[in-house]
């Protein structure tokens, strides 16, 4: 028998015509995935909706459930869940769930590893192993969904921030979104999602062009090309003036505003020197500063910056009107910076 498909790879259009193709009528379609994403069901057995012969032959050409949960990790305050995935073809990677006072937002990959070679990012040391499909996208988030709804609760935000460059990824990822936003299924608004970049440029110029109602976030993590380009090596090709450029399209085209991710290295880019530079560059726009003392990984040297240093940092940047928060490090007893898990998992074999 053929390997079946996961269903959630399938859009609306897709699933439509599959079951018109077997003689099934258009609101069968309709049914099913209300079913997917709206009543979140894992077996087509329990779509009790549909006639048996349905559900048996959904059952045999389609698997509904593809990613498995090898290891969960919950951190000691209670806040935030780590699950290591695998794949069928045994590929690991990871997605956080993380509770705030009035926030359930979901952490999610696109890829397992990650081409970027940021190097104090765990993914980044992996390299990239495959990309994921839309599907397992989106079943990242459907797993958080259920476990939530199971305990009275929902979730309320996804960021795109976990393993992977998501713009590296770019059609899967947009498609995921785009299936999880639509009003006759998930129907999870568009204000909801983050979508965060390292800075690959033609796709944030595309995301800009196609007009996608997605928050954007982009790592910045320098303010100097030299220096950035140490840190990430992506830099080399897109520099300051251009990645910036993008960004000012970027706000004037959507009327919203972008923000930076800014992870603080101590003795490497906590400095007021870098603070005053980056307030030169984003001066004026309208953007959003997230500072992040760094989540420590093994094959990076550096630590996080001190208390005393990222409110120096920060303090230069408000005394120049830029909006700025210091971000409060979660996970770091279940190392849930983004690939720790499942590098120590590939290590471990």
């Amino acid at each position: 028998m053929a390997e079946r498909r996961l269903i959630y790879d399938l859009d609306r259009t897709e699933l439509g015509q599959t079951l018109e193709g077997w003689g099934q009528p258009a609101y069968r379609a309709n049914q099913v995935w209300h079913a997917l994403y709206r009543e979140l069901i894992q077996s087509p057995t329990e779509i009790t909706t549909l006639p048996q012969g349905l559900r048996e032959r959904l059952d045999e050409s389609f698997t509904f459930r593809s990613l498995t949960p090898n290891r969960q990790l919950r951190s000691s305050d209670g806040e935030t869940e780590k699950t290591l995935l695998t794949t069928p073809d045994g590929q690991a990677f990871e997605a956080v769930l993380m509770r705030y006072l009035r926030r359930r937002t979901a952490c999610i990959s696109t890829q397992a590893g990650c081409a970027m070679g940021c190097v104090f990012c765990a993914t980044g040391q992996m390299g990239l192993k495959r990309q994921l499909s839309s599907g397992e996208i989106v079943e990242q988030v459907l797993l958080f969904a259920r476990q939530l709804t199971g305990e009275g609760d929902h979730l309320t935000n996804v960021v795109v921030m976990g393993m992977g460059e998501p713009f590296h990824n770019y059609d899967a990822t947009m498609q995921a979104l785009d299936r999880l936003n639509d009003a006759a299924g998930f129907n999870f608004g568009a204000r909801r999602f983050t979508v965060s970049t390292v800075g690959l440029v033609p796709k944030i110029r595309q995301f800009t062009d196609e007009r996608r109602p997605y928050n954007l976030a982009i790592s910045l993590h320098a303010a100097s090309d030299d220096l950035r380009a140490k840190l990430l090596p992506i830099a080399k090709s897109y520099p300051l003036e251009v990645l910036l450029q993008a960004a000012h399209d970027y706000v004037t085209r959507s009327g919203r505003r972008v923000t930076f991710e800014w992870a603080l290295i101590q003795d490497v880019n906590d400095g007021v020197d870098q603070a005053e530079r980056l307030a030169d560059w984003v001066q004026g726009l309208l953007c959003h500063v997230n500072l992040i003392p760094l989540n420590p990984t093994h094959g990076f040297a550096g630590g996080p910056t001190t208390r005393a240093r990222a409110a120096a940092f920060q303090s230069v940047l408000t005394d120049h009107g830029v909006p700025c928060t210091i971000r409060v490090r979660r996970g770091i007893d279940i190392q849930a910076g983004c690939g720790q898990l499942a590098t120590q998992s590939k290590a471990a074999r």
